[in-house]
């Protein structure tokens, strides 16, 4: 994964001024799209998309600063239209204007270009299972709300709580299959993991495929396939954050197995009172590299 990684960031260089084919170079490396987002977005510390904006405006920049070329020529080889979309593009990596920046020569905020290394330290123990399971059903209450790295999801919080207690006893007493106990579901997660694009939560429970929803709860079902199961414990949601940091750093370079498409599965085990600290399953869906 990692030297695919590194090939993605060569793609990027050669072909900054127009697209390329990353669903192509995916296939081509026996990865898939899906997979190459994820790990780039985990271990860059941003979307793929935004890497290639900032690496446009790094190399766009020395351009404008030279001055042999009008600013429309300078946007057209980088594939803008118009001098208006580039100087917008230009203005949010830079913080100012390319006429600004050619009269001052700058400031100019510098993107350097991405180099992959993996580090094993095992800093981080992966207590991991992978489960192979049959189609099931994930039902309960389902909400759109926008992602959050870091700490508690407020968005999440006030939907779950939202819930009346004889509806989380309820969900409960549906489950009938792992995961088991009532789930924090994640799906239609951008690819990229942009902070504060939108998914789909779902507060809910597990059930056979064969097992009907009830009409007044949302349902997703999931395909048979392999999970890969890490358990975590420790402060929540801290613990469980790191861990899920960590299948990315650690994990995933290490191992022979991607991520595939589908919702990822948190399900409790045990909780403090006020929710402090939780010993956790992350469940993630993937298939052999």
């Amino acid at each position: 994964m990692i030297s695919a990684l590194n090939r993605l960031v060569v793609l990027v260089e050669e072909h900054l001024a127009e697209g390329f084919d990353i669903h192509g170079l995916a296939r081509e490396l026996g990865t898939t799209e899906y997979h190459l987002r994820r790990m780039f977005s985990s271990l860059a510390g941003m979307p793929l998309s935004e890497y290639v904006r900032r690496r446009r405006m790094t190399v766009a920049a020395a351009d404008v600063v030279r001055g042999e070329d009008d600013l429309l020529s300078v946007a057209v080889r980088y594939g803008y239209g118009s001098t208006e979309a580039f100087g917008r593009a230009f203005r949010a990596v830079h913080g100012s204007g390319p006429g600004d920046v050619r009269r001052d020569g700058g400031p100019l905020r510098t993107q350097p270009r991405l180099r992959f290394r993996l580090t094993v330290e095992g800093s981080i123990p992966m207590d991991t299972r992978l489960v192979d399971r049959p189609t099931f059903r994930l039902v309960g209450h389902a909400a759109r709300v926008p992602l959050v790295h870091q700490g508690v999801n407020p968005h999440i919080q006030r939907h779950i709580t939202a819930l009346p207690q004889e509806e989380h006893l309820r969900l409960k007493e549906m489950s009938d299959t792992e995961p088991a106990g009532l789930l924090q579901v994640c799906d239609d997660l951008d690819p990229d993991g942009t902070e504060g694009s939108e998914l789909t939560y779902l507060h809910g429970v597990a059930v056979s495929g064969d097992t009907p929803a009830p009409g007044d709860l949302d349902a997703i079902e999931v395909p048979a396939g392999k999970w890969a199961v890490f358990r975590t414990a420790g402060p929540h949601p801290q613990a469980l954050q790191t861990v899920w940091a960590a299948t990315a750093t650690e994990w995933f370079p290490s191992n022979p197995w991607r991520l595939r498409p589908g919702p990822s599965i948190v399900a409790v085990l045990e909780r403090a009172d006020d929710f402090s600290t939780a010993t956790c399953e992350l469940w993630l869906p993937v298939e052999p590299a």
